[in-house]
């Protein structure tokens, strides 16, 4: 009885997360750069719509604009 509850209450950690993260560092670094670039031509600048859909077919990797807007979100310096 001891063991059963002992092991209820100090659960083995997971190593891995239970769904594999899409967004890598390489990825990242790739988002970043696009958004950086020149915006398509008859666009003044990039929007997370058009970066989604830039993403598909440049990186080969489908990410939503919410995803995108996070990777932008978190590595821009704050003001």
């Amino acid at each position: 009885m001891k063991e059963g509850l002992e092991r209820v209450i100090n659960r083995k950690k997971r190593e891995t997360p239970p769904v594999a993260a899409k967004v890598t560092g390489e990825i990242e670094a790739k988002i970043i750069a696009l958004s950086c670039g020149e915006p398509p031509e008859g666009y003044s600048r990039w929007t997370l719509r058009l970066m989604e859909e830039r993403s598909k077919v440049e990186l080969g990797v489908e990410l939503s604009d919410t995803t995108i807007g996070g990777v932008l979100k978190k590595n821009t310096p704050e003001i």
